[in-house]
This record gives C-alpha cells, structure tokens and sequence, in this order.
C-alpha cells in the first residue's frame, strides 16, 4: 500500500505496494521461464536488494511465517520505501541510540502510512526511522498513541491506540458494531467497508508470497479477489470467553491454600495488548444461539462463581438440530419458538428448520451442516467457525479439484491432515476413493462416523490415524490418477513431508492453509523442484475471508505437476 503524506491523506487499500526490502530479482534462463532459485529458506524478497544485520537474539527465537516475522518484513518494507538505508544506518550504532524517542509511557501524535500483514497500523513520526505498530487504524489515520516498548534495533515501537486526530477517508466509525472495539483484541477492521476489507486480504496472500516463496514473480500468478463471507457478523459457531483467577491466586503453586473470588469475576476476551481479561457481555460476531449461550453462561457465573478456584474457559459452540420444513410421513416436525427453551434460536431454510442451541461440555456431539452433508464432532475439537461460507468454499474446492482432462484420469483423493473428513466427504462424489490421514485418533472416529453418517463405506472412503509424515507408506494409489489436499495447522507442512509428498508426485495438489505465510514458504519448496521428486507449477491462488472484521485470511493455492522433464525424458529415448 502506497504511503500517505500528511498533507493528502486519500489513502486507499489498493494503492500500490510499497516496495518489498528483502525480495531478490530473478533472472529468466533464456528458454522463456524463470530459473527456479535454490535456498528456500532464506525467506528473500524477489524484487529489491536484502537489508543484511546480525539479528537479534529476540529475532533468532521468531519462527518462520509467525506474526512476529511477518511484522518485520512489513516493517522493513516500508522503511524502504520511504528511502531509509537500513544496512549503512545499523552500522552505525551511535546514531542509531542517539534518536530522540518519545519516553516509554508517554503519548505522541502518529501517521499511520500501511497496514501489517497482522491487521495492525503501521505508522511514523516525521524525521524518524522508527515504525509505531498501532491497533485499530487504517492508513491515512493520524492518531495519538501511547508508547509501550521501544525496540531500537529493529526499528520498531509497539504502542496502544488512544484516539483518531484526523481520520482516513478510509474510516468510517459508524460501521463499528462492538462497543468493545479498539480495546477488545478480537477484531482489527470494524471501522473499514467489507469491501475494503477483502482487498487488504488479497494483499495479504500477495505479500505472503513475495516475502516467503523465494519464488521470481513470473512463477507465482496474479492472486484472485478475496472470496467474501455471506455473513460479516453472526458468523463465528463457536466462542471462548474466559476469566483468570481469584487475585492471589498462584497457578504454578499446586499446594497453595485454595483462593476464593469474592465477587463474579471478568468473563470475556483479552484486552489488546495486555494481560488482562476484558468483561464482555456480548460479542457481534458470534451466531445468535452462540451469544444466546454467552448470556446464559454469565448468568451462571453470577450465581456458581464462588465455586471456582482458579481461572477457566468457557466453551460456546453452535449445535444444530435440523427438520424437514414440510415433514412427511414419520418425520418430526418442527417446534415453534415459543415451544423451545430459553436460549434457543430458530432459523427457517427453503427446505429446512434449523433449531440451534449453545453446547459447552466439550465432549459432547454437536451437529452441522453443510449443504447436504452432515457433520458431528466433540464440541472442543477442531471444526471451521464459519458455517455461511462452508458452502462455497466447498464447492470452490469440488469445482476445481480435478485438473484438465488427460491420458490419465484422476481417481483418487489422499486428504492429508483431513481432521472429521471435511474434504474427504464433500469430495466423495468426485473420486472413486478417498483416503483421510490425521494424526489425532480422535479426529479420525469422528471422519470414519461422519462418512457413515454421509452413506460413505470403505469402499468409498477410507481414514488412517498417523502422522502425515508416513501417509504414502499406507496409500496405493497410483500418482498420475491421485489428486492431494493439504491442510495443515498453523505451522505449515515440514521438509519430511513435502519431501514425500514430492517423491510420490500426485498429479495435482490443492493446499488450504490458515497460515498464507507458510503456505508461501511450502509451495514455493514445490515450484521450485529441488533434489529428488516432482516439480510443481501454481495454477491459481485465491482468499476465503472466513473471519471478517479480522485480519485473518484463509488461502487457496492449486498445482499441477510440471511434465516437462518427462517430455524431455521421452524425447531423448525416441532420439537414442
């Protein structure tokens, strides 16, 4: 995003990127196509020369694609942009501890120029090479801040929001739905229109992939508008407010005396920036019967809190009990709203009643549905929060699963870190067999009851419990008829497995990912084919926004096997 001078704020969300420091150019090999780079981890940038310093011990510790790494490639981005020579001014010590900074605890007066990546302003004071990291702005703010930490070396200060001087033409307070926003750390973007938002996450996934693909641009296709969420608020099926413990109350002390609150304590989510529950009685993302069961649980608290000892999480996840709208035969029918218990939501489909209700046990079963797929899992396990987007997303994913026709038809699905069998199900119709693999046994019963539950036996589908790192050991498909879906936690997929995963070569790989970052580091291991195993080029790209409000974006990323060494390979046997 192009930076914003004081005097002419109209900042948009789709100016121009600044220039990105640590991308380095690529040189095309000649024949039309760019050389794959080697050295996959270094994490450079594709277009502008590295800022090279001895990092930090802080900076060791940060993982690969983590916030705290994305943050400093943003940072060092916009310092470059703005014309800073970090590299001559590192060297230089003396100058650098010499810079007047505002005292730590005091406020000073910002102008927020970009956007991180973590859905934090970025911001400057005029003369300094200092970037404040400020919450609940968008560029184009000038905003007063209050200085929380200064980490010189690296440029950065974080800082706590504490009001708008002059707001962005991108601003508009009045979209704001929370009275809890600015403080609540839950969500960035309430202030920005949705359509602003999806843009900022299209940029995102594009930022993700200079930064942490090692990929020349010529390889990495433009990225897709973000596909939007039918819902921006009463989305979220499942929330964890929380609240900490009695005050004096030690958790790493087990045999201390037991300490008793004295008054229902803060029930909600944490306050931006600080350790420190923040009281919430309502949040606007979360569905109806999911703040309908945050009521509830408050108004349980106020009477059970002196039961409690220690802090504790409370788990709000939606379950739905679905009737046919016009029942025949046997089918139950429907109660009417005022038929339910307190704390119920009733919803009406074209086809469908849905009674949904709020489950707090985690072990519990709560139901769901996605089209005409249904779904049951422990309330406390893993299921996407976003059930107005399932549908789309699953069709998205089933629409394009398959690559262009060829010689050899596709046949079989293997869904890597398939959790309850998401993919695996909603893809049954495509494929001839499927195979699910997770490491959890637990996320695998409950795949193996909901392909029951879908009329899918083991001649359809099946579902192994292990590591991903020993999927191809159990799986016989052949890889010119074997499609593979990846969908990794946070962390991405590691060397072991991509490594595997490219010496069984399937024919085409689709990789969901919550973490777009590491997603970039992964595929670019692909495309770029080193050592042993199948090289990989990037069909498509795009964003799932299945957070709106937040920064969060999910990312798609399709590849086909390249074949242009097996042509080669035919050719020259042909020739001898």
């Amino acid at each position: 995003m192009a930076s914003t001078q004081a005097a002419a704020p109209a900042a948009t969300a789709t100016s121009a990127p600044v220039a990105e420091s640590r991308l380095s150019s690529q040189v095309q090999n000649g024949q039309g196509r760019p050389k794959r780079p080697h050295n996959g981890n270094n994490n450079n940038n594709r277009n502008a020369k590295p800022w090279k310093q001895k990092k930090t011990k802080r900076e060791k510790n940060i993982n690969e694609g983590s916030s705290e790494d994305v943050l400093r490639h943003d940072i060092e981005a916009l310092l470059a942009s703005k014309g800073y020579n970090l590299e001559s001014e590192d060297s230089n010590d003396t100058a650098q501890e010499s810079e007047s900074l505002p005292e730590e605890g005091t406020e000073t007066e910002v102008e927020v120029l970009e956007l991180s990546s973590t859905g934090d302003g970025l911001a400057m004071r005029s003369g300094s090479n200092q970037v404040y990291i400020v919450p609940f702005t968008v560029p184009g703010d000038i905003a007063k801040v209050k200085v929380f930490r200064h980490i010189r070396r690296e440029h950065q200060t974080v800082a706590d929001f504490v009001s708008i001087i002059k707001p962005s033409p991108l601003r508009d307070d009045a979209r704001i739905q929370c009275k809890y926003f600015s403080s609540c750390g839950g969500c960035q973007f309430q202030m920005l229109d949705y359509s602003e938002q999806l843009k900022l996450k299209k940029r995102v996934l594009d930022k993700a992939y200079r930064n942490f693909s090692n990929l020349p641009a010529e390889l990495v296709p433009t990225i897709q508008d973000t596909i939007g969420s039918p819902l921006q608020y009463g989305y979220r099926t499942k929330l964890t407010p929380h609240f900490d413990g009695p005050p004096g109350f030690r958790p790493s002390k087990r045999k201390a005396p037991k300490v008793s609150f004295e008054s229902c304590p803060d029930i909600g989510f944490m306050q931006k920036g600080k350790r420190k529950v923040l009281d919430i009685e309502d949040c606007p993302i979360g569905t109806s019967a999911v703040r309908l069961g945050m009521a509830r649980e408050r108004e349980r608290m106020q009477k059970e809190f002196p039961n409690y000892h220690r802090g504790a999480t409370i788990l709000l996840r939606e379950n739905t009990r679905r009737y046919a709208k016009n029942p025949q035969g046997e089918e139950e029918q429907a109660p009417q709203q005022d038929q339910l218990p307190p704390h119920t939501a009733r919803t009406e489909g074209d086809n469908f009643i849905d009674i949904k209700s709020c489950e707090t046990d985690s072990k519990a079963t709560t139901t769901e549905y996605i089209d005409n797929y249904t779904f049951t899992n422990p309330a406390g396990s893993f299921f996407q929060n976003n059930n107005s987007i399932l549908p789309k997303f699953t069709a998205y994913v089933r629409e394009r699963i398959l690559p262009p026709p060829s010689n050899s038809p596709i046949k079989y699905l293997i869904d890597a870190y398939s959790g309850s069998g998401l993919f695996t199900i909603t893809l049954s119709s495509v494929f001839q067999h499927s195979t699910g693999i997770d490491i959890a046994a637990d996320s695998i019963a409950s795949a193996r009851k909901n392909a029951s539950l879908n009329g899918l036996g083991e001649d359809r589908c099946k579902f192994i419990a292990a590591d991903a790192n020993e999927l191809f050991k159990s799986v016989s498909y052949p890889a010119d008829e074997t499609v593979v879906v990846l969908d990794p936690p946070r962390k991405g997929c590691d060397a072991d497995f991509l490594g595997q995963l490219r010496r069984f070569g399937p024919k085409r790989i689709l990789y969901v990912s919550c973490n777009v970052h590491t997603q970039a580091r992964d595929v670019g291991v692909l495309v770029r084919g080193e050592g042993e195993g199948a090289q990989y080029d990037i069909e498509s790209l795009v964003g799932f926004d299945f957070f709106p409000q937040t920064g969060h974006v999910e990312g798609v990323a399709i590849l086909n096997r390249c074949e242009t060494s097996a042509v080669e390979n035919n050719g020259a046997e042909q020739d001898s």
